[in-house]
């Protein structure tokens, strides 16, 4: 700038005028920036915000625009790199070592998380474990296949044993049905055995051979009394009556089975006329085989039936038996009518014990009992006579039935024992020999011995007849 006294005075004038104006024009300036100050501020900060907010918006706005890249966690803690989208449910965590964000997969939210992702039209997971139906049916056809290769040489050798030994189901079917085989009841059999037995072309073996198969059927109650639902008792019964004695003989054992303890069979057996029928041929020449069957049957129907006792003591039956023991070669039988005598006086004594202790509980069975006049027929046609001789028998289990006899009968005969000298003899002879039998039991340790039994019956017998 140039001095001021080399300037012309009007210059000055002007220069100083222009100088003032630029000083009032900065005071005034100052002052108006004084007061303006915070507006001004403010309004710079809004601005800057309002800069930054729209470029996050416009950022965001572009982010959701663009497709992020999803990451895929798995059981292990991995880095997750910047722009990578996370799945829900994940392991988040910040590694303070490297400043690094790791991410992983949840266990129980694997599946879970599979399926939102496939919600979303996403692919986040693949279980490569899944199968579908055709890769499971593959699977077990293989199994199968696995198995069937799997079988030992020795299992198939045991396998050909087996079909060797067994033959097919087929094959046992188509013989059956050849053979015309066909499953009949009882009922149906036992009326086959009849029609076979009642046939006028049946031989004597197919007539004896039906009877056998028949006595098998009648030991069952219900069979028995079936039996008499189509007549085939009657006609059993009618059997006896033939002139083969082996018809005889197995009618006999038929009836035998079908009376025991069968009281409706017993029944109808002696409306039939079976008693009188078997008490005819105990009574007539018969072979030995034949009358042990008849008096099998005979002792089926007398036990327990008061009604045919009485029957069997009007039609002579004690005369029958008396007669049938004093045959010779007849000591079997003798055992038994012995047997079945003893049976029918025991039989009446209880029954008519029983009707005191009851006091009358069946009274028309006690009437029955009574009117069988058992003990005095016995006495009459000598039956104490004949029962003491036959404890001469040598067989230790025949003299324990004729003890037993002698005992039930020694209230009727206890005069007749008494004036019996060979009934006393041989009391006497058997009681030296089972002392001596008795002491050997007891030398053995056998306190309550057989003989020792026996030896006690007969001291009993001894002293009732002294």
């Amino acid at each position: 700038m140039m001095a001021p006294q080399h300037l012309p005075s009007t210059r000055m004038a002007a220069l100083g005028m222009l100088l003032g104006l630029l000083v009032i024009s900065w005071v005034t300036v100052c002052l108006s920036c004084k007061n303006s100050n915070d507006f001004a501020l403010t309004s710079t900060e809004k601005s800057i915000h309002k800069e930054s907010e729209t470029k996050e918006t416009r950022g965001e706005e572009e982010q959701d625009t663009e497709v992020l890249e999803v990451f895929q966690p798995t059981q292990e803690w991995q880095a997750l790199q910047p722009g990578q989208a996370v799945p829900a449910g994940s392991h988040v965590r910040l590694n303070l070592q490297t400043g690094a964000r790791e991410v992983k997969l949840q266990q129980e939210d694997k599946f879970q998380n599979n399926l939102k992702g496939f919600k979303k039209g996403k692919r986040l997971d693949i279980n490569t474990n899944t199968y579908t139906s055709q890769d499971l049916k593959s699977a077990l056809a293989k199994f199968k296949e696995g198995a069937e290769m799997e079988n030992s040489k020795d299992e198939q050798a045991r396998q050909a044993t087996v079909r060797q030994l067994f033959r097919p189901i087929e094959e046992l079917k188509k013989e059956f049905d050849e053979l015309n085989v066909v499953l009949e009841s009882d009922m149906q059999i036992m009326v086959r055995l009849i029609n076979k037995f009642n046939s006028s072309s049946s031989s004597l073996e197919e007539k004896v051979a039906a009877l056998f198969d028949l006595e098998y059927y009648v030991h069952q109650m219900d069979n028995a009394q079936d039996l008499l639902s189509f007549g085939g008792l009657q006609v059993v019964i009618n059997g006896l009556n033939s002139t083969e004695p082996q018809v005889k003989e197995y009618a006999a054992f038929v009836l035998g089975a079908a009376f025991s303890s069968n009281p409706k069979v017993q029944v109808e057996a002696i409306e039939g006329g079976a008693l009188q029928k078997l008490l005819v041929i105990l009574a007539t020449e018969q072979p030995l085989t034949a009358k042990k069957k008849v008096l099998f049957a005979l002792c089926s129907l007398l036990r327990h039936f008061p009604y045919a006792q009485q029957q069997f003591l009007k039609l002579g039956g004690l005369q029958v038996l008396r007669s049938l023991v004093q045959e010779k070669n007849a000591k079997v039988l003798a055992v038994r009518v012995v047997t079945l005598l003893y049976d029918l006086v025991t039989e009446k004594m209880f029954a008519e014990e029983e009707a005191e202790l009851t006091q009358g509980s069946s009274p028309e069975k006690l009437q029955q009992y009574r009117q069988v006049h058992l003990l005095p027929g016995l006495r009459e046609q000598g039956w104490c006579e004949i029962t003491a001789h036959l404890l001469a028998l040598p067989e230790h289990d025949a003299r324990e039935k004729v003890l037993q006899t002698l005992g039930a009968l020694l209230a009727t005969c206890r005069d007749r024992y008494r004036q019996d000298v060979q009934l006393s003899r041989t009391l006497n002879s058997l009681q030296a020999e089972y002392q001596a039998l008795a002491s050997l039991e007891l030398q053995e340790g056998e306190d309550d011995g057989y003989f020792r039994e026996l030896l006690a019956s007969i001291n009993s017998l001894l002293k009732e007849l002294r």
